[in-house]
Order: C-alpha cells, then sequence, then structure tokens
C-alpha cells in the first residue's frame, strides 16, 4: 500500500488502507432465489451491475430492508463510489443499529470518502469513521474483521482523530481471544510502524503458522518484503502463497493479493497475469476482489507483456460486469503499452 506521509493522507489513503481486517472468504450458494439472497452472490462474484439491478427495488419486507442498504453500499464500495457507499451504510445504520456489521462497513465507506476528501472534510470523516469501528466492536466484541479495522486504524491514525499504538496494542490483545492470525497480523503492523522490522516479520510467520488458510497470509509477508526491498524474499513469500491457495479454494483471493504485491513492485509480470487469470477462473471470488477490477490489472499486465488485442478484451469484459467502474472506462491501452510495466505509482488509487 502507497503511504503519503504528510497529515492529510494520514487521514485519508494510509489511514484506511485495512491490509489486515478486509479478509472476505467467498460467500456460499444462495440459499434462495430471492433478490437479496442473488445480489450477496453476484456482490462476491464481482457482476456488480448484476447485483445494482437485483437492489432496485426495495424489498418488499421492510425487515430486510437494511440489509438492502448495506448490500447497495457494498457494491458502491467495490465500484470506488464512496459518496454513495456511505450513504447506503448509514442508511443500514439507521435502520438496524444493532447491528455491528453495519457501523463496521460504515466506518469503511467513511474512511475511503475522507481518503478522497479535503482536509477538513478528511478530519472529520476521519473521527466519524473510527466512532463507527469503536461502535461495532463493543455492539460484537468477538467481531474479528471489526476488531482489525479498529486496531488498524489506531496504529496509523494520529492522536488527534484518536489514533494510539497502546490503544492499537489493546485491541490486538483481545482479537488474540477471538482469531490469532488476524491479532499476530495487526501486531506486524504495529511492529513496522514502529520500525521494529525483525518483530514485524516475526509477527507476520506467526500470523501464517496461526491461520487455517495461511494463503492469505503469505501475501502479507510478501508485500512486507516489498516495502523492505527484500525482492528475492518477496517472490519466494508470493509462490508460498500460489502453492498453498491451489489446495485452498477458499483462498482464491491470494492469487489476487500476490499478483498486486508483484504489481506494484513491478516485478514478474508475466506471473502475476497468471495468478490473476487463476483467480478469475476460480468458483470462489470474493467481494475483497472484485472480478471487474482483476480484469482491469489483467488488462494493464497483458497491455505491458505486448498483447494489446488481449488487453481489450480483458477491459471489455470488466466494463460488462461494471460499465460504471471507472479505471476500466478511463483505461488507455496506449498509455499502458508505451509504459510497458505496470507503474503502482499512477496505479494503485485504482486497483
Amino acid at each position: 500500500m502507497k503511504q503519503r506521509r504528510l497529515l492529510f493522507s494520514l487521514l485519508a489513503a494510509s489511514l484506511f488502507a485495512l491490509p489486515c481486517a478486509f479478509r472476505a472468504f467467498a460467500a456460499p450458494a444462495p440459499q434462495s432465489n430471492s433478490p437479496l439472497d442473488l445480489a450477496a452472490a453476484a456482490l462476491q462474484a464481482g457482476e456488480a451491475d448484476k447485483a445494482l439491478a437485483l437492489l432496485a427495488s426495495p424489498p418488499p419486507d421492510d425487515s430486510s430492508l437494511a440489509l438492502s442498504h448495506n448490500l447497495l453500499c457494498r457494491v458502491r464500495f467495490s465500484l470506488g463510489h464512496w459518496d454513495a457507499a456511505a450513504t447506503e451504510c448509514a442508511a443500514a445504520v439507521r435502520l438496524d443499529p444493532q447491528s455491528s456489521d453495519y457501523h463496521m462497513w460504515l466506518g469503511r465507506a467513511l474512511g475511503e470518502k475522507a481518503g478522497h476528501a479535503s482536509f477538513l472534510t478528511a478530519f472529520s470523516l476521519a473521527k466519524q469513521a473510527r466512532a463507527e469501528f469503536e461502535t461495532a466492536v463493543q455492539l460484537n466484541p468477538h467481531n474479528a474483521p471489526a476488531l482489525a479495522d479498529l486496531g488498524d486504524f489506531y496504529t496509523q491514525a494520529p492522536s488527534v482523530v484518536g489514533g494510539g499504538i497502546d490503544k492499537a496494542r489493546q485491541i490486538a490483545a483481545s482479537l488474540q481471544k477471538v482469531d490469532g492470525a488476524r491479532a499476530h497480523e495487526l501486531l506486524g503492523h504495529i511492529a513496522e510502524d514502529q520500525k521494529d522490522f525483525s518483530a514485524a516479520e516475526r509477527e507476520y510467520r506467526q500470523a501464517i503458522a496461526a491461520d487455517t488458510h495461511p494463503a492469505l497470509r503469505w501475501t502479507t509477508l510478501a508485500g512486507f518484503f516489498a516495502r523492505r526491498k527484500q525482492f528475492d524474499d518477496m517472490e519466494s513469500a508470493v509462490h508460498s502463497a500460489q502453492s498453498f491457495a491451489s489446495r485452498d479454494k477458499y483462498a482464491a483471493v491470494a492469487f489476487y493479493d500476490g499478483a498486486g504485491v508483484l504489481i506494484e513492485a513491478k516485478a514478474d509480470p508475466a506471473l502475476a497475469a497468471n495468478l490473476l487469470q487463476t483467480y478469475l477462473d476460480s468458483s470462489f471470488k470474493s467481494e475483497e476482489a472484485p472480478a471487474f477490477k482483476a480484469l482491469v490489472r489483467l488488462a494493464r499486465l497483458k497491455a505491458a507483456l505486448g498483447d494489446p488485442a488481449a488487453a481489450q478484451q480483458e477491459r471489455a469484459a470488466a466494463l460488462s460486469l461494471a460499465r460504471d467502474y471507472r479505471p476500466a472506462q478511463d483505461f488507455k491501452l496506449q498509455d499502458a503499452d508505451r509504459r510497458r510495466t505496470p507503474n503502482p505509482e499512477s496505479q494503485q488509487a485504482n486497483l
């Protein structure tokens, strides 16, 4: 994740990267043919337009209205429509204020909205996001993703908006009782923030050992090595992630994450393309890694590898799933071809 060390970015982009919290496995097949169940399945499959169409009409049962707004929030979130996402998540919270997950998602949407706001607005939104994460944890102290979100907030946010390393360590202690792998990953983030890189690596490796789906944690370790410019170790970790994911259908997201590490490091575009294709071929895709985003990444890689026709096909496939996804709309083959290799500094915000 790129991290600009200005106060504005601390309130915005780097603050809300949520590297350990947003670890969603593919949802099971819909239990019914209700529009909400089908929309949830479409969201996981990366079919944004289909999900929006299914959610276009309010559900006939008012008891499902909060869920409908939450699903709309998450679809808009996946598309990068931060204002719309925050509006829908706020509606879900108003309708069901006792839902820990709805507060968590509102915190995420507000955090991303802060990342694209002016300084003063970002400052206010950051405090609102913190309050939502804290409420999510208060409502359900066993909500591991919400705990991890809050821990990452405390780790990266300045004290003026409620951040603090001591607070983050307290969250890690609570998280240890719920999800040991997430707890070690959070401790790794804390150590990395404190420049204790040996401790960070140790915690990331303990997260791998503690996780029943270690492929996901291998990509976290790969990202750490990339930030440390230990590129041989990075590639080894990506290969480990690939190996574990190939034997664990529920960890298919690791293919997407591993490709992202390689793209950011400008390393082995052929392997990155292969990982993305493997993810797209999987039946266990997730909203964490929307298929249309994977297709745009793949289009850029194929252009860089000298296959413009394939690049255009991938872009068209992305637009067929999400016609309002701006990076797919803005993809320019000549620019990607001229670069020849992916440029994470200019592309990361869109990926």
